[in-house]
């Protein structure tokens, strides 16, 4: 029998449009999230790269944890942001098809509140910027300095996940695990989508 997903109130419709990124200077927080998910949701492991997700067994794959607080951080951010939740990853179908098993034995649906409709998965890194615009994205998470270049001027929060080799760009904001995301993201998510439900409320029309 298949696996049914858990289904937040949001689930069968469109999660309530997220407002127009304006930018840092605008004092408003993020109001919709991309992640990224490998290194990032699923655990880089001990040797900090995903060899066994990517090269081992269905079964070995399966074995490689969440990072640490990666769940809980998302289903808090997912109640901040009214559904507006998305992972964005860049592979092929043999590892898509992977990634959607390690979701569901992980019991990440359900575990997070992302509704399953809410993951994109595309060919190469730089096709995620075109996916952020297109999902209205204003923030985003991911461990690739090179994945988050092309999403300036589209995507105004860029968290960069992970210890990191190269020196860090100037213009994203580093994240070392999932404790400091929940620190730096959870209060300005949970602001800007408070100002955004006040702000739509006064916007509806009074019988």
């Amino acid at each position: 029998m298949a696996r049914k997903h858990a289904r937040p109130p949001w689930a069968g419709r469109t999660p309530p449009a997220p407002a127009r990124p304006t930018g840092h200077s605008s004092g408003q927080g993020p109001t919709a999230l991309g992640i990224d998910i490998g290194r990032v949701i699923i655990s880089p492991g001990d040797s900090g790269g995903d060899t066994s997700f990517l090269g081992g067994s269905d079964d070995e794959a399966m074995k490689t944890p969440p990072s640490r607080n990666a769940f809980e951080t998302i289903a808090a951010l997912v109640e901040a942001l009214r559904g507006r939740v998305w992972l964005v990853s860049k592979c092929g179908p043999r590892v898509q098809a992977r990634t959607r098993k390690w979701l569901a034995h992980w019991r990440f649906y359900e575990r997070t509140g992302v509704p399953f409709e809410q993951v994109r998965f595309c060919r190469e890194r730089r096709d995620k910027a075109p996916i952020c615009q297109q999902l209205g994205l204003s923030a985003f998470i991911d461990d690739r300095p090179d994945v988050l270049a092309p999403m300036a001027g589209i995507v105004p929060w860029r968290y960069l996940y992970g210890p990191q080799r190269r020196p860090i760009p100037a213009d994203v904001i580093p994240v070392r695990d999932w404790d400091e995301v929940r620190e730096r993201l959870l209060s300005s998510a949970s602001g800007s989508a408070l100002t955004a439900a006040v702000e739509g409320s006064a916007r509806a029309p009074h019988p």
